[in-house]
């Protein structure tokens, strides 16, 4: 397999595939369990397949399609392409040795979304961060266990995830820091004044939004857990990242739905873009 850098991920590709698939079987009238019969497939496969959790290969879907009744050949060429498409390996594939297969797995959602909000209550999110504080906070998470070429591996993971920030057609990114984010200290107060300063370019960004829930906003519910929801073109269907354990969900469940309200809750209780931009620039001040 190939590693690919641009164009629509294998991530999108496999969501394209499983919707059309999904819909294909839906419009035939059979159930999963139909086609796990007629294919001599377990019905944990179908189920696989069609939530995205594995490809499938252009044999079996080449096999599969017949069954939903689709003979239409450009169609069933475009399918194909688009099961190759999802079977390839992308950048993040690369960093294995760096990272958690979960949170790899989330670094491909991050990249194929169209959208993400963020709330980030210990340190500045990680897509935000300079190469120096970057480098402090991640050798100060790592321990015994983690080489120095895996911390050094982790810091470049981290650097090259940024890249979303300045790629062509990059996600609207909404994010939200609680007032104590800013203004822990990460090294010298030199390295803080230059992350400062950094969030403050940053904000002018089209796509970019920065907010600061304040410590006049008092206690709020959510506030002491770190959260990502991730929206994707074309699905209304989004994904839960929960910080520290790497925790990925991909399904519109009750907790996802309990999240996004969370979100909003707090973003009400911040100040807005601009009186956060005044306060982070108060923050910066303090910084001797």
């Amino acid at each position: 397999m190939t590693v690919t850098g641009g164009g629509p991920s294998p991530l999108v590709q496999r969501r394209r595939l499983r919707g059309g698939l999904r819909r294909a079987r839906q419009d035939a009238g059979l159930t999963q369990e139909h086609v796990a019969t007629a294919m001599d497939w377990s019905l944990s496969k179908v189920i696989r397949i069609e939530n995205g959790a594995t490809g499938i290969s252009t044999n079996d879907l080449r096999a599969l399609l017949p069954l939903y009744q689709i003979t239409d050949p450009a169609y069933v060429q475009d399918l194909i392409e688009l099961a190759r498409s999802a079977r390839e390996r992308s950048w993040w594939s690369t960093y294995k040795d760096a990272a958690s297969p979960d949170f790899l797995r989330y670094v491909e959602q991050e990249a194929s979304a169209s959208a993400i909000r963020f709330y980030e209550h210990i340190v500045i999110h990680g897509l935000l961060q300079t190469e120096e504080y970057a480098a402090l906070v991640i050798r100060e998470f790592s321990d015994e266990r983690h080489t120095g070429q895996q911390v050094d591996r982790r810091i470049e993971l981290r650097l090259k995830r940024q890249e979303l920030l300045t790629r062509a057609h990059p996600p609207a990114l909404s994010f939200l820091h609680d007032e104590a984010a800013l203004r822990r200290r990460v090294g010298s107060p030199a390295v803080m004044r230059r992350q400062l300063k950094h969030l403050a370019e940053l904000a002018d960004r089209p796509n970019l939004t920065l907010e600061i829930l304040p410590f006049t906003a008092g206690v709020r519910n959510g506030i002491g857990e770190a959260f990502a929801i991730l929206d994707f073109p074309g699905t209304d269907d989004p994904v839960l990242f929960l910080e520290p354990h790497d925790t990925v969900r991909e399904d519109r469940s009750e907790q996802v739905a309990n999240y996004e309200e969370r979100f909003q809750r707090l973003r009400a209780a911040s100040p807005g873009p601009d009186g956060s931009a005044s306060l982070s620039r108060s923050i910066a001040r303090t910084m001797r």
